[in-house]
């Protein structure tokens, strides 16, 4: 009887492992679910009707245990028996953390059971939780009571046969069939046989050696094998090595692609037996054929799009007609061509549009391929389209022409048989020639080469260079009507600045003026001779850049010459400057497109040499810079004065007497302004280039250019530099009047003496007959004091001072009048002559050339 009950007790004991181990089973089957793996792996959150609580309680179901349970790593249930306790933390820790599986006796809320825990794998071989099984303790003994009977009969024998029996049954039963009956076992076979089969996957297993232990209709149809293979090696099949490294067991593959035949399939391979299982490998096949031609022509769309994009801002970044026919040669290459050659009208490099009619001569502009060293044209060279080539028909029908095979081809040949050659033997062997236009104006052609590349040019290729040349052929023609309108400025400028200095004494004159690399702009400079051997020197700058600006700065500059002739001083010139401009723009209209002349600066100065005195005004202009003889450095103090057009506030002079050898640097803010640094620090450099006195005008100017100049200067520059003279002593002569007409005898004699000093008697009759006429209007109708002044520089000027305004005019005497004939002989007898007003009076002068 003690022994039968410790057969017995021995028997429950060997039962509990079995158990326990059918339960780690059970719990290992539900951890490799693809579906609690996949989902577990998500991070989705514990749900009662979610999919691990269907999987696990259908497993449950099936293999007859009291529960399965999983829970994640961080010890919330994800299924139960009781859906209340699912999103629930469990007390115990993870006992998986190990990766390894466990067994125990649990009381918990479903009974006494055999437990058994296995960890849980993600797709990814990432631990994400634990699963735990139980078998309760009911199945357990009611097996032992049905055991008891035999026990009983076979008391001594069968307690060892029992024992034996219960090992042997327990392997098999782990090996096999984890504790499940036969029914459930064939409805598990059939649940598989149909997922294999109705997924549109295809799945095929293998074991450890390779052989095929299961595989479905799809994975047959994909790896073209035949029925019944089961059990045999895809080498065995014949199955290429490819393949049969990838599905190799033991290979972990994911989304890798294979390309079997004609198809390309997306391959996953997971090995298997890890968890004490059976070695082997599960493999998925996915057919992406479809998918991966769709992607190759996203693929081509995109680029085909990309050189698109990359045109618009590549193609068109300047205004130059060269070098925005280069960047059209360098955007398709090598995506697209492996060389581009761009020719373009001979006339359009000029700015002017090609004629109706274009004969078809062109000019070879950009080169541009994988190498520098091509057989082409070269850049340069000029050559006439042979009309039966396909560049010449396409020229003329403004149509892209596609020549996939030069080798095949003759036509083309005849543009230059030799050359022809050399491009076969180079290797090219498609080209595609398409016309370049542009709002209707046909501006030359644009070739696309391939050698590299073995494909060749196709019909679909056309619409992508015809849109291509198109964007570029506007840009190209921007270019093109930029470079005209420069050239119209830049000539219309250069007519309107003075061609050469005039001759003078009093000053030793050097200019630079420097257009601006963006545009012409409306900067100038002048020097105007003035009666008395005075000279004006005039700088200024007009808002803006273009043919308007240029025009703008040719009717201020002759504005100036016009006011300078009524010998205006320099505040009232710039007054009546500014009330010009400020007509001038209430004259436009505001949709004309024209600019306002509003806002433009100026400088005016007057430099006498027999006083040596310089007066100044400026109009918002930068002041100008003095150098003194020994040197020093000074920015005259003329006051400022309002922008040209405002008519704010008046304007005034500032009189200095200068030292005989100074220097007036009068420039314009194109030098003065830069990105780089403020205008304190710029006036601060041209002080110091302006430091040595010691130099020749253009000596000063480049020391002042090479010291501020910007290397692509945004403005026009403006520069004059004058070095000042003094008459001498005994080039003038001056003797004060008594207003009685007995004095005249007396200026002449003294008049006479002084011409015979100077060696002038040849002009002794001309000067004294205007002396004396001059002097008789002074006292007849002046006031005194008169005084009279001889001035011997490059002319012999005779001035008549007094402090009356009224004013001489010339008119024709009447045959019956007795005078009125005064001024008619000065006019006839001098180069020219006039009056100049004083703040105290008046100058009648003349002006008589020195004979030679």
């Amino acid at each position: 009887m003690i022994g039968f009950v410790l057969l017995a007790l021995a028997q429950r004991a060997q039962l509990d492992v079995l158990y326990q181990k059918q339960a780690v089973s059970i719990a290992q089957v539900a951890a490799s679910d693809p579906l609690i793996r996949s989902t577990m792996a998500s991070g989705a959150p514990p749900q009662r009707d979610g999919v691990v609580q269907s999987q696990a309680q259908r497993i449950a179901t099936a293999s007859g245990a009291s529960y399965v349970v999983v829970i994640g790593l961080n010890r919330v249930r994800y299924s139960h028996p009781h859906p209340e306790l699912i999103g629930q933390a469990v007390s115990e820790p993870i006992a998986v953390l190990d990766g390894k599986s466990h067994t125990t006796i649990d009381v918990g809320a479903t009974g006494r059971s055999a437990n058994g825990k296995a960890p849980l794998y993600g797709p990814d071989d990432r631990l994400v939780g634990e699963v735990s099984a139980g078998i309760p303790q009911e199945q357990v003994t009611s097996e032992l009571w049905q055991e008891l009977p035999t026990f009983g009969l076979y008391a001594g024998i069968a307690l060892a046969i029992g024992a034996v029996a219960s090992v042997l049954l327990a392997a098999r039963l782990k090996r096999s069939t984890f504790g499940l009956e036969l029914d459930e076992i064939a409805g598990l076979l059939q649940d598989r046989e149909a997922m294999l089969h109705g997924i549109g996957e295809g799945v095929v297993g293998f074991d450890a050696q390779g052989r095929i232990t299961v595989i479905n209709d799809e994975a047959r149809r994909l790896l073209a094998l035949p029925e019944n293979v089961e059990g045999k090696s895809l080498a065995d099949l014949g199955v290429d090595r490819a393949t049969l490294d990838m599905l190799a067991p033991g290979h972990v593959v994911t989304n890798e692609v294979l390309s079997v035949g004609d198809r390309l399939l997306a391959v996953n391979n997971w090995p298997t037996g890890r968890d004490g299982g059976p070695p082997g490998g599960v493999a998925t096949l996915r057919d992406s054929t479809e998918l991966k031609l769709l992607s190759h022509r996203a693929e081509a769309a995109r680029k085909r799009l990309k050189l698109l994009y990359d045109a618009t801002g590549g193609v068109g970044t300047t205004l130059d007609v060269t070098l925005t026919a280069e960047e059209l040669a360098q955007v398709p290459v090598p995506q697209f061509a492996d060389y581009v050659t761009v020719d373009l009208v001979d006339c359009v490099l000029l700015g002017e549009e090609p004629p109706a009619d274009a004969s078809g001569r062109m000019y070879r502009v950009a080169v541009h391929g994988i190498s520098a060293d091509h057989p082409f044209i070269p850049t340069g060279s000029s050559f006439q389209l042979v009309a039966s080539t396909a560049p010449a028909w396409a020229f003329g029908h403004g149509q892209a022409v596609l020549e996939p095979h030069l080798r095949t081809a003759t036509e083309w040949r005849a543009q230059d048989p030799a050359r022809a050659q050399d491009v076969l033997d180079f290797g090219i062997h498609s080209r595609i020639a398409v016309p370049l236009g542009a709002r209707g104006i046909l501006l030359g052609m644009v070739t696309f080469w391939r050698c590299e590349k073995p494909e060749p040019f196709e019909e679909d290729d056309l619409s992508l260079v015809e849109e291509l040349v198109a964007r570029a052929a506007v840009s190209i023609d921007n270019a093109r009507r930029y470079t005209r309108e420069h050239a119209v400025a830049f000539t219309l400028q250069r007519s309107l600045l003075p061609r050469a200095l005039p001759e003078q004494n009093a000053l030793d004159l050097a200019y630079r003026y420097l257009p601006a690399q963006s545009g012409v702009g409306g900067d100038w400079f002048d020097v105007i001779p003035l009666p008395g051997a005075r000279v004006a020197l005039s700088v200024g700058d007009v808002v803006g850049h273009g043919l308007h600006a240029a025009a703008t700065m040719g009717r201020l500059r002759t504005a100036v010459h016009n006011f300078s002739a009524l010998d205006l001083a320099p505040d009232e010139l710039l007054w009546h400057l500014d009330d010009l401009v400020a007509r001038i723009d209430q004259g436009q209209t505001p949709t004309d497109g024209t600019t306002a002349v509003t806002g433009a600066t100026c400088l005016y100065a007057v430099y006498d040499p027999a006083t040596r005195i310089c007066t100044m005004a400026r109009a918002a202009h930068l002041p100008p810079a003095i150098i003194l003889p020994d040197g020093t450095v000074e920015f005259a103090d003329v006051p400022a004065g309002p922008p040209l057009g405002l008519a704010s506030l008046p304007f005034e002079s500032t009189a200095l007497q200068l030292p005989e050898g100074s220097q007036l640097v009068l420039y314009t803010d194109g030098l003065i302004k830069s990105r780089h640094r403020d205008i304190d620090q710029s006036m601060a450099l041209l002080r110091d280039a302006l430091s040595n006195g010691d130099r020749e005008p253009e000596d000063t100017c480049t020391a002042v250019l090479d010291a501020l100049l910007p290397a692509h200067p945004t403005d026009d520059v403006a520069l004059l530099v004058a070095r000042t003279h003094a008459l001498a002593d005994d080039q003038i002569a001056e003797w004060d009047v008594t207003p009685d007409p007995a004095t005249v005898a007396d200026i002449r004699k003294r008049a006479v003496d002084r011409l015979a000093q100077w060696g002038l008697d040849d002009a002794v009759f001309a000067t004294t007959l205007i002396l004396s006429e001059l002097v008789t209007n002074a006292i007849r109708y002046g006031s005194a004091p008169i005084r009279v002044r001889l001035l011997h520089d490059r002319n012999l000027i005779c001035e008549v001072s007094d402090t009356s305004s009224t004013s001489p005019h010339l008119r024709y005497a009447a045959t019956t009048d007795e005078g009125g004939r005064g001024l008619f002989l000065v006019a006839q007898l001098a180069e020219r002559w006039g009056t100049r007003y004083l703040a105290t009076g008046k100058i009648i002068w003349a002006e008589q050339t020195i004979p030679t």
